[in-house]
């Protein structure tokens, strides 16, 4: 996935489209993703199986994740 600036987006549409065309461009405003640009095929895809794309693009709640305890020990230093 490859990343440009809202500037360099303005400056150079053709190259965010043809980057577009390999993989999905993020596109930042003050440093944090803004927007993405999918090719029409890249959107196509993600939504093959009939789901809202906010739907698709969203994490579900069925993760299982375990954590394992962390030992944290602190000591003072000697003065």
């Amino acid at each position: 996935m490859s990343t440009m600036s809202a500037r360099e987006f303005n400056q150079d549409v053709s190259a965010a489209k043809r980057a577009a065309g390999e993989g999905p461009v993020v596109i930042t405003d003050r440093g944090e993703p803004a927007f993405v640009l999918l090719s029409i095929d890249d959107y196509r895809r993600m939504g093959e199986s009939g789901a809202d794309l906010v739907d698709r693009l969203s994490m579900g709640d069925d993760l299982d994740v375990d954590f394992e305890p962390v030992e944290i020990s602190l000591r003072v230093p000697e003065l």
